[in-house]
């Protein structure tokens, strides 16, 4: 199968094409069309076109394109959770609730399209202001051009694209070179649903290549990215006066106080250091358990990780499968083994079979090491300890990332310094960092990115605040 690039509301075939393969067995899947610089200016040309026609599209109109995106996904959910499987070997459960998210993430975003507003702005509060009256209304920026990543390919794609167009923007998305075909997909929903043809794009192929001329040229207004710190800050620095907003990584950490119920909280805590191997941004890296509970915590939940079962994506009752390249589980490899040989403890795991890195867990891992201070963005989680609650708030703050952290604890005044204390973008009292759904603002500090997500939030970011003032006297 060849997938050519989706521009200007159909398929057109690209110079050359690149292998797409199933990161589980390495089987061929499609040969997905690889855009030239050509084809960016000619996908940048269609959105240009288009976004005078959404500008000027009705919010009504905007909110029921995306109702029928949500109702298509709805319609087809099963046929979407197995591409999703297939093409990001992400087990089949965890596709269901993606594409489950997905439709939210787009019913959100029709909700939102329909109360897009400004507000009266008390003029006559300062001198000089008397006899006028002024509001604000918000108008859509052009052309947005979205770069997403493989770990949520259809509800990721959703938190850029949804509120672009409930804003009245028009889009260049570049997917992940690993799963376009959950784009391709997506283009086609909306395709069906009655959206300008040039309204939404879908280009693939080399990230850096398109991603330049995504940055030059002066037709974007804005750029929203999710991927590496490194990748972020070349956006940035590269992007003139665009709007920017960059979902970066983390090394999420969890405080376990003293006093919490253990049997209750470990399942819940394994699965948000192990769901789709790890390769989330808010995953579980760094846990931080008090002295009190450190031995039986570890010894339960090694127990708990044990449960787990590795295997084929497509089949029910898997819940690890491969991670996405076969270097990226070489290079877990390598920092679990350099962990080790400095002096953490190998408590489980640790060893590879295929494109599957077993569910790994390390104790007394120096805060230097890579697996704590980097983002391993694989199924590694490591269990320190503290004694006093506020170095354990250190412990979690002396990191480069911000993006969310999570406290379980009974003491009320504990998670409240928590929340003022901890250098992130969400705090979540008595829960996982891993927590997301998908109406909240979401994004992080430090190293972590800048703006937010969350559709209200997102179309905030994605439109321009005009002030409008009448002299009435």
């Amino acid at each position: 199968m060849k997938k050519d690039l989706w521009i200007g509301g159909e398929y057109r075939k690209p110079a050359s094409y690149m292998e797409l393969r199933n990161p589980y067995n390495l089987e061929l899947l499609a040969e997905i069309g690889t855009a030239d610089v050509e084809d960016v200016q000619s996908a940048i040309s269609a959105a240009h076109q288009a976004q005078t026609i959404m500008a000027e599209m009705p919010a009504f109109e905007r909110a029921e394109i995306l109702e029928k995106v949500a109702g298509s996904l709805k319609q087809d959910r099963e046929e979407c959770a197995r591409l999703i499987a297939i093409e990001a070997a992400k087990p089949l459960k965890a596709a269901r609730a993606e594409v489950d998210r997905t439709i939210m993430t787009y019913t959100f975003a029709a909700h939102e399209a329909r109360r897009i507003h400004g507000e009266t702005v008390p003029m006559d509060a300062a001198p000089g202001g008397q006899g006028r009256l002024a509001f604000t209304i918000r108008e859509p920026l052009g052309v947005i051009a979205a770069i997403t990543p493989f770990n949520f390919p259809m509800n990721l794609v959703a938190h850029k694209v949804g509120p672009a167009i409930a804003a009245g923007n028009s889009i260049v998305l570049k997917p992940a070179s690993q799963t376009p075909l959950s784009a391709y997909k997506i283009a086609e929903y909306f395709h069906s649903a009655g959206l300008p043809a040039g309204a939404l794009n879908v280009i693939t192929g080399s990230g850096s290549k398109i991603g330049d001329v995504l940055l030059k040229d002066e037709r974007i207004k804005m750029i929203t990215f999710t991927g590496s710190p490194e990748v972020g800050t070349y956006i940035r620095e590269n992007s003139g006066l665009k709007r920017v907003t960059l979902e970066l990584g983390s090394n999420s950490a969890l405080i376990v106080d003293d006093g919490v119920g253990l049997d209750t909280v470990i399942p819940r805590i394994v699965n948000g250091a192990f769901a789709y191997q790890g390769q989330v941004c808010i995953s579980i890296q760094r846990i931080f358990v008090h002295a009190n509970l450190f031995e039986t915590f570890v010894d339960q939940f090694v127990s708990e990780t044990q449960k787990l079962k590795a295997g084929n994506p497509l089949e029910e009752d898997t819940d690890i499968s491969a991670m996405i390249t076969r270097g990226d589980v070489e290079r877990t490899k390598e920092w679990v083994d350099e962990a080790v040989n400095h002096g953490a403890q190998l408590r489980f795991g640790g060893n590879s079979e295929g494109g599957i890195f077993q569910p790994t867990v390390l104790v007394n891992v120096p805060a230097s090491e890579k697996v704590s201070c980097e983002e391993v963005f694989a199924p590694v989680v490591h269990i320190n300890t503290f004694t006093e609650f506020e170095e354990a708030i250190t412990l979690v703050n002396d990191s480069k990332f911000g993006l969310q952290a999570g406290i379980f604890t009974n003491d009320i005044h504990k998670a409240l310094r928590a929340a003022k204390k901890l250098e992130v973008g969400g705090v979540m009292i008595n829960e996982i960092p891993t927590f997301r759904v998908d109406q909240m603002p979401y994004g992080g500090v430090k190293m972590s990115g800048m703006g937010r997500e969350g559709i209200k939030y997102a179309v905030e970011e994605m439109t321009e605040l005009k002030l409008i003032s009448f002299k009435t006297e």
